[in-house]
């Protein structure tokens, strides 16, 4: 068949790979010990409850129902599996789960002999994840499995004239909790019906990141006073544009938080800057003080950042797209992002809440900044917007867990 054959393919693919690069070497090694691990690990008499995630996006949305299983089952055992390295290398010591690896690739023997050690009395799959054999397994083996956060578009292999094989995947699921009407509707014409609309779990996610910000004293000392624009994730065309703006309005300070973190860019940024700056491995109770710009050089801050400011800024929108809007939108501040932001869900609904502005060059971002800076009653509504959006769609998690019998 031709999906077992992809997978032999992409296996051969990542195997070559692995000599000449990190990731793939990362992955063939986790593979390699991932059955002696869970031998080592599992409990013979306990009941595991496996999520899988395929990297860390997914696993964030995940993780709010993890945490909750955890709290309400303590009986249950957590299994928590990833596909990509950059999931697993971030969150293999995770305290929420009781097993942390890697997912063997999704051939039948694979399967079999995965499940067969682990034998989980219930499987949890984040967003689009659809391995063929391990639900065909599981579907054989009664074992439920749910699919959360998972969102339908038109254009998917689903609802395809050749994708049979696909939908008959998505009939080995016990349910699809999804994100959206129109996901339960494409999925009711191919016949799809044990599917309830419960919204997305990353609102709640948000929400408990707001919870456990942590406190940031040279931030707060560096902002003292100022109004504070925040860019979170920004990209060259991203900086481009707002440091054109920083550079020349002395009455708003600046935090930058890359999303590549590496000394070219860092230099790069630096070049286009016109006022005082620190970065923030190098800052201290003296040199924040003179600064305007903030530069973080370093990773794990940003959604504890994004509280010290009145906008924020989201990069991503000038390449491939915007990264994560929710964080920063959590704190009640409008956000701000470039043209590119069509296929994240969140992003046009925020447009819509009017809580988030799209720009797609140096006027638009004027304008829209020359009016938050002037007219304090336009900034604080968009912010209660964009805070009223989070809250108003959290509760994915306990909707869930309302429908499963444990």
């Amino acid at each position: 068949m031709l999906y077992d054959l992809a997978i032999v393919i992409y296996d051969i693919v990542v195997h070559l790979a692995a000599p000449f690069s990190r990731k793939p070497r990362k992955m063939m090694k986790g593979h390699w010990v991932v059955y002696e691990l869970l031998r080592q690990q599992v409990e013979k008499d306990a009941r595991y409850i496996w999520f899988h995630a395929a990297s860390l996006g997914e696993f964030e949305q995940g993780r709010p129902l993890i945490e909750k299983i955890r709290e309400k089952y303590p009986d249950y055992k957590i299994l928590l599996t990833f596909f990509s390295p950059s999931g697993y290398e971030v969150r293999k010591n995770y305290r929420g789960a009781d097993i942390v690896c890697y997912l063997p690739f999704d051939k039948p023997r694979n399967v079999k002999k995965f499940l067969d050690i682990v034998n989980p009395c219930m499987a949890f799959f984040i967003k689009y994840e659809f391995w063929k054999n391990y639900l065909d397994e599981m579907h054989k083996r009664r074992i439920p499995v749910y699919s959360v956060s998972s969102i339908f578009r038109r254009d998917q292999i689903f609802f395809k004239w050749y994708g049979g094989t696909y939908r008959n995947v998505l009939k080995d699921f016990d349910h699809l909790f999804v994100q959206n009407e129109t996901s339960k509707r494409y999925l009711s014409k191919i016949g799809i019906t044990r599917v309830t609309v419960v919204g997305d779990t990353r609102f709640d996610r948000v929400l408990q990141i707001r919870e456990e910000a942590k406190d940031l004293p040279l931030v707060k000392l560096f902002k003292g006073q100022s109004l504070t624009f925040v860019a979170g994730s920004s990209w060259g065309p991203d900086e481009d544009l707002f440091l054109e703006y920083f550079n020349s309005h002395p009455e708003m300070k600046l935090i930058i938080a890359p999303h590549v973190i590496d000394e070219n860019h860092l230099v790069e940024i630096i070049s286009k800057l016109k006022r005082p700056y620190v970065r923030y491995t190098r800052a201290d109770e003296k040199n924040v003080l003179k600064a305007d710009c903030l530069l973080i050089d370093c990773y794990g801050l940003l959604s504890s950042i994004y509280r010290y400011g009145e906008i924020a800024y989201i990069g991503g929108g000038f390449g491939v797209g915007i990264h994560n809007t929710l964080e920063a939108a959590v704190y009640g501040i409008p956000v701000i992002f470039g043209p590119k932001y069509q296929k994240f869900m969140e992003a046009v609904q925020l447009l819509e809440a009017k809580g988030a502005y799209s720009v797609k060059n140096y006027e638009e971002l004027k304008a829209l900044l020359d009016k938050m800076l002037s007219d304090e009653v336009f900034l604080r509504e968009t912010g209660n917007n964009a805070g009223y959006y989070v809250t108003s769609n959290a509760g994915a998690t306990d909707r869930i867990l309302h429908m499963i019998n444990f």
